[in-house]
């Protein structure tokens, strides 16, 4: 198996050529955009998007309502930020809360897994029609606008850990993340053989044959299969092997290993699990200019024995993780140019079903914000007594995507943003076509 996860060429292909034949429509994509990439870009801004799937039971962590039957088992406890409390199993988090914000009136219209995951990474409802691009993908794409930054670039711009379930849409195969399954250890087949030097460009040269990414020479017989293939195809194809050439013969791979002592006493405090692991990589990353880095913590479709399953396994693992990660950015400053957002497919219900879990509901749940120009210690919006609904300052996806950007120092408006066109040639906007960000979580407004 490669490094991308593809066991069969043909299939590649036939995947290749299906993402880049919609690219096309899209070569002109964020055009708008080239002023504030540049702006990103200098600032070195990051976005780290903390991906809870299965459904994260936002009322057990964030918006805990403890006067209620449907309150479950757990208690409050207070944070470092005035008046703002968050589940007792999360006492590390709770201490960096003078860094992080919640928004506690978020209400999308997804409760299906795919349906949500679609929405949450990229902004848009899904349709058939128009693959949108996942916001990490949009980023990449942002940082590619940099040319002279790119040039000593030869890490990918888009990481993905243990996730990877979207794609980059119409933007084509350039800008699709990078997947790492086991971080700690160097991703798959980048460690290059001893005589890398000769052997190496060899192969490349050998390869570029065979897919046919460069012609033969005059008189010589094609030894490629793929001399039908369309030419976006091509390029799509040679876009992925370039990057994961570079990877190969970069001087900074060694990124992806824990080996120094420094790191053996991060992974004590990050926790040495995957999640633990995949936090203390992210951090590695946007130090060394990494633009989107996704974490992905599974198993939280919890439609039973959801208390003690929380108390046990999910929150002491997220507990470590993401305290500290937030902790680590703060103290060496890096946090200012750094967005986090935690967050899942949806929430779960208010009430406890008859298994002593909670099911899918996403008409009003939280998301964890904070970092780059979102400020900390704030509780955005509330819902009811109950949780079931939103009772004040209701979020939409648009207005959370609008406030990310923001965050990363994007303006998202049309205004801002030239005419774009998706594939099948309609305007589109990276937040919607009239997004209203977040203003009381922003330091600029």
């Amino acid at each position: 198996m490669s490094m991308f996860g593809i066991t069969n060429r043909r299939h590649f292909m036939m995947h290749a050529a299906g993402a880049a034949a919609v690219t096309v429509p899209g070569l002109n994509f964020l055009t708008g955009l080239r002023a504030h990439a540049a702006e990103m870009k200098k600032s070195g801004k990051s976005l780290i998007i903390l991906w809870m799937g299965g459904g994260p039971t936002t009322i057990d962590l964030w918006d805990m309502k403890p006067d209620s039957v449907n309150g479950g088992m757990h208690k409050p406890k207070p944070t470092a930020a005035s008046g703002i409390s968050i589940t007792e199993h999360l006492p590390k988090v709770a201490k960096q809360f003078k860094n992080l914000s919640i928004i506690r009136s978020l209400t999308t219209t997804e409760g299906d897994h795919n349906r949500g995951t679609f929405l949450m990474s990229t902004g848009r409802t899904p349709n058939p029609l128009v693959e949108a691009p996942h916001i990490g993908s949009v980023l990449s794409y942002l940082n590619a606008l940099d040319a002279e930054a790119m040039k000593n670039m030869d890490l990918p711009s888009f990481m993905s850990i243990g996730g990877g379930r979207v794609g980059p849409g119409f933007l084509g195969m350039k800008y699709a993340a990078f997947n790492i399954q086991n971080p700690g250890q160097p991703p798959e087949n980048v460690a290059p053989p001893r005589d890398v030097a000769d052997r190496m460009t060899r192969r490349a040269e050998m390869f570029k044959l065979l897919e046919g990414l460069t012609p033969p020479k005059p008189g010589a017989k094609p030894l490629g299969l793929n001399t039908n293939v369309p030419a976006d195809a091509v390029q799509a194809h040679k876009d992925v092997y370039q990057k994961a050439l570079d990877l190969v013969v970069s001087s900074r791979k060694d990124i992806f290993t824990f080996n120094n002592t420094k790191d053996a006493a991060d992974l004590e405090r990050y926790g040495n699990n995957g999640f633990g692991r995949g936090c203390l990589l992210a951090r590695k990353l946007v130090e060394a200019g990494v633009v989107c880095v996704e974490v992905s913590l599974g198993g939280w479709d919890m439609h039973n024995d959801i208390f003690r399953t929380l108390a046990e396994q999910r929150l002491p693992t997220l507990d470590s993780g993401m305290a500290a990660l937030v902790e680590d950015l703060a103290a060496s400053g890096k946090l200012k140019d750094t967005v986090i957002v935690w967050m899942g497919e949806f929430g779960r219900t208010p009430r406890i079903n008859q298994n002593g879990g909670r099911d899918h509901y996403p008409r009003a749940w939280s998301v964890v914000v904070g970092g780059g120009n979102i400020k900390g210690g704030i509780a955005y919006g509330s819902t009811d007594a109950d949780g079931t609904s939103v009772k004040d300052n209701p979020v939409k996806i648009d207005n959370l995507y609008a406030t990310l950007y923001k965050g990363l120092g994007i303006d998202p408006t049309p205004e801002t943003v030239a005419s774009v066109r998706d594939n099948i040639g309609r305007p589109y906007y990276i937040a919607g076509d009239n997004p209203v960000w977040i203003k009381d979580l922003l330091t600029n407004g």
